[in-house]
């Protein structure tokens, strides 16, 4: 609609002039143009007035918005403190206490419970933690703060829509800085289309229902594509002639054909026969675990982009189900600042080897130009910025 098209506008012309350095009478422009936008998409006055009259600016808010970690994480680290002997107790608690729940919200969505545990105990240690800031003025905060202007002022309207439903009161509205709700954490995009009422009190209540969560993350879940009857994947053995170049989801092959090019159970034994597609997943490099990630891991991205956070919910999954310890201990990697990833991508860039955008982040794009990069000098190439590898980038001297 043009009003809001000319209400976009105003917010951003608004935040390109005054980014980075906003107060509360910038703030109060933005507010004023923010609550003329919700009138025009047809949320009613009186649910504006009372409820974006009082919003604050939160600055706390900005400075985690825009504080980046001063160093990168490995999987190792990313996985030993997520997937921890206390997180995997209280999983397997929870996991009896809710077993007639889960075995209902499986049958409904086809989601198995121990899934459904995992990420509610990776999200909000499993309702331990949901968040203390006021939703509405994170989102009014990042909305008018300028770097994702228009996403957070959507989430704004949504949030707004969802008090409008009466699901929540906007003084029990409370999430992470970002805006995240609930013991699922829900954007409030996701909330609209994915959460549901399931202990029939009228309200969709991620804070304080149990019921509700976890139904509406096994609705989520299905939204994204659950492949009912299948795994999100399971710790594999390579053969040491493996090339890794191999790896990453744009090299699927189907079950058989790794088969035959050497790859077992971690015991040795033969992979299961199915009609599966599967990528090898090498976190932590060569002489660290390996997986087989298939379809569902593609789903549990859809929640987060992350790999080590799929890997995480599949293996706390397992755990709670009752599988043991991975055969292969996932390898440390070298602490780096995001200068020092930075570094990295220009030299790799520098030398042919296209890392993408040099913006200190160590994703997939760097790895495999890390992989091409081992591979043209006699390394095994299976992407991991080891010592040995950023030395010879020229990132450590090589003791």
């Amino acid at each position: 609609m043009p009003l809001i098209r000319a209400a976009l506008f105003a917010i951003s012309t608004l935040l390109a002039n005054h980014a980075y350095a906003l107060d509360n009478a910038k703030f109060e422009q933005c507010m004023a143009q923010l609550r003329a936008q919700a009138d025009e998409a047809g949320i009613p006055a009186q649910v504006i007035s009372r409820n974006l009259s009082t919003v604050k600016l939160n600055e706390r808010v900005i400075e985690l918005d825009r504080s980046q970690p001063e160093f990168t994480s490995s999987f190792s680290d990313y996985y030993t403190r997520r997937v921890s002997e206390t997180r995997i107790e209280t999983g397997r608690k929870k996991y009896r206490e809710q077993q007639p729940l889960l075995r209902e919200l499986t049958r409904e969505y086809g989601i198995p419970g121990h899934y459904l545990v995992a990420f509610w105990g990776l999200e909000t240690n499993y309702g331990g933690f949901l968040g203390s800031i006021p939703v509405l003025d994170s989102l009014s905060t990042l909305a008018c703060e300028g770097r994702r202007g228009e996403y957070f002022s959507g989430e704004l309207l949504n949030a707004l829509r969802i008090i409008q439903a009466g699901d929540v009161e906007a003084g029990q509205m409370e999430g992470s800085w970002a805006g995240a709700m609930g013991q699922t954490q829900f954007m409030p995009a996701v909330f609209l289309r994915y959460a549901v009422d399931h202990d029939g009190d009228g309200k969709r209540n991620l804070w304080k229902s149990t019921d509700d969560a976890l139904a509406s993350a096994a609705h989520f879940l299905q939204g994204l594509g659950w492949e009912r009857e299948q795994r999100w994947g399971r710790e594999v053995r390579l053969p040491k002639s493996f090339d890794y170049q191999q790896t990453g989801f744009s090299h699927q092959r189907s079950l058989s054909d790794w088969a035959d090019m050497g790859i077992t159970m971690p015991n040795g034994q033969p992979l299961p026969q199915a009609d599966m597609q599967a990528a090898v997943i090498v976190p932590s490099g060569h002489n660290g675990p390996a997986f087989l990630a298939y379809q569902n891991f593609r789903v549990i991205m859809g929640w987060n982009r992350s790999e080590s956070y799929a890997i995480a919910v599949g293996r706390l999954a397992d755990r709670i189900a009752g599988s043991g310890e991975l055969a292969q201990a996932p390898v440390p990697a070298p602490r780096l600042t995001r200068e020092q990833v930075t570094r990295v991508q220009q030299t790799l860039n520098e030398k042919g080897f296209d890392a993408g955008e040099e913006d200190g982040l160590m994703g997939p794009g760097t790895r495999k130009a890390i992989g091409r990069y081992q591979q043209a000098n006699g390394m095994v190439a299976d992407g991991f910025p080891d010592r040995n590898v950023l030395a010879h980038i020229g990132i450590f001297e090589n003791n």
